[in-house]
């Protein structure tokens, strides 16, 4: 779980991925939030060290949470959301990986959909798509749509999968494949990156429905039109390149 600037939306998020009824190990890779949000995850740090490390009270929530099974790593400076993650995938312990956004845009609830094709020994690389139905959809951003429709096609273009979403947030790994796969990309780059490599690397690849709860700018949002040209740049340049 990459965080950046997620104060508002970090209690929340943590509480419904521990409500998930799967054995896990939720591993935070805060990107040197100012917003407060490093200040708690310090808070959460010392709770599981204390004498008592089962739970932490949630100031906003008012609610006990689980905290034994989370482990929180903190980036010296803000580097990424793909070099977040590229050390988080080193930490991993578990047999899957499920990538998680620390807003609410994402349903944990959809984990058992997205373990599915894996846990029946189907899938190697699981992508939740917000484009297949299944869920409750927010209507925002025509243009964000479009774009993300258009970034799809062209990394399809190249990698010859016929995938609906490349650039989810929810993508499940088995671990196995992210141990032969090195990311490059610190930014948004590596949802074009992570594809090409998978795609090269002949994983067996799935796409389930997904719920998306979209929010706006003023809420958080924060890809802009420059990471649409990165991804351009990245899909040919890991398909083509590298």
């Amino acid at each position: 779980m990459p965080v950046y600037n997620e104060r508002q939306f970090i209690e929340e998020i943590l509480r419904r991925v521990q409500a998930v009824n799967i054995e896990k190990e939720i591993i935070i890779i805060d990107d040197c939030s100012t917003d407060g949000t490093r200040e708690f995850l310090k808070k959460l740090i010392k709770a599981k060290e204390g004498p008592n490390p089962a739970t932490l009270t949630l100031p906003t929530l008012k609610q006990e949470l689980r905290v034994d099974n989370i482990k929180v790593l903190l980036q010296e400076r803000n580097y990424g959301k793909g070099a977040a993650l590229r050390r988080g995938f080193k930490e991993a312990a578990g047999n899957v990986v499920i990538v998680q956004d620390a807003d609410l845009e994402y349903d944990p609830e959809d984990y058992h959909k997205l373990l599915g094709p894996i846990e029946a020994g189907e899938a190697d690389v699981v992508y939740g798509s917000r484009f297949l139905g299944g869920g409750p959809h927010r209507a925002l951003f025509f243009w964000h749509y479009l774009g993300n429709r258009f970034l799809t096609f062209l990394s399809n273009m190249f990698t010859n999968l016929n995938l609906t979403d490349m650039e989810t947030c929810y993508k499940v790994f088995r671990k196995e494949v992210l141990n032969k796969i090195e990311i490059g990309q610190d930014r948004f780059g590596f949802e074009p990156e992570i594809t090409a490599k998978v795609a090269k690397g002949g994983w067996r690849i799935y796409e389930v429905p997904i719920s998306y709860y979209g929010r706006t700018y003023k809420e958080g949002k924060k890809i802009n039109w420059k990471d649409g040209l990165k991804t351009i740049w990245c899909i040919l340049r890991y398909n083509l390149w590298h």
